[in-house]
């Protein structure tokens, strides 16, 4: 027989059963209430392996609650997260039923609140929820029915926030490269082209010319710094094709590079 020479309070809800042979208990309140469990008590083999046994879960089962209180959690999400904790996979699968019989795991529920959720604050398009649902262990059915609330048109009008925000953050960039890191983003948040397309339509269509050529400058105003260690033909040639390559109308370039020259004469 084995006796109980100390018990002692753990973390949480859990106490620490010390025993004879050197070993220990972690178990829940419920457990000590349960098997009167008391100081100088013999406890015999198989009722150990049964303590054990129903320990495990009740440990497994804290250490979810504990997990949920912070937010939602998909069920892919608690049983890594009971892994990491070390409990069993028989104790992780009793867990999990026991979850779901409370409705404190649904998957169902999960995949809409996180559509919800990162449609409102982080702007993502359908490809990314659905990717990052998918990583979160949410089944395809799933994953497709929590898409169902996020419509076209919200999709749409999403896109068009997010592309209006970065078309008035342009600092120093010409038009055709702000419209390309502009459906870039678009891109990487999971936007369709078909969506960000239409995002696009919907930013101003002509060039404010005056606003381009001072960004223009603002560009060109560093690559001449930059160059400016070269002989002129080469110095303009080397400001010409990067300014270009940012998008930028040649003429306009032709004319930042003239008054520079015009300043330098003077």
């Amino acid at each position: 027989m084995v006796t109980v020479t100390r018990i002692s309070k753990d973390k949480g809800t859990f106490y620490k059963v010390d025993l004879s042979e050197g070993t220990s208990l972690k178990v829940s309140e419920d457990i000590l209430v349960r098997y009167r469990l008391l100081k100088d008590q013999e406890l015999t083999n198989e009722t150990i392996e049964e303590i054990k046994r129903n320990s495990g879960f009740d440990f497994g089962f804290q250490q979810a609650l504990n997990y949920l209180s912070y937010q939602l959690r998909s069920e892919k999400e608690i049983r890594t997260y009971l892994k990491e904790k070390e409990v069993l996979l028989e104790d992780r699968n009793k867990v999990i039923a026991r979850l779901k019989e409370l409705n404190l795991v649904n998957d169902v529920v999960y995949g809409k609140s996180f559509v919800r959720t990162n449609v409102r604050l982080n702007n993502k398009g359908p490809k990314k929820l659905a990717q990052q649902l998918q990583q979160k262990g949410l089944k395809s059915e799933i994953i497709q029915q929590a898409l169902l609330q996020y419509s076209k048109e919200d999709q749409v009008d999403t896109a068009c926030q997010v592309a209006e925000k970065l078309f008035d953050k342009n600092h120093g960039k010409s038009r055709k490269e702000l419209l390309k890191k502009i459906q870039q983003n678009l891109m990487n948040k999971g936007f369709t082209q078909e969506t960000i397309q239409q995002a696009l339509a919907s930013l101003p269509q002509e060039v404010d010319q005056e606003l381009e050529y001072q960004s223009l400058v603002v560009q060109g105003e560093k690559l001449w710094h930059k160059n400016s260690r070269f002989e002129p033909k080469k110095r303009n040639l080397k400001i010409q094709q990067h300014l270009y390559q940012k998008g930028f109308d040649l003429e306009m370039i032709r004319r930042f590079i003239t008054e520079k020259e015009e300043e330098l004469s003077e």
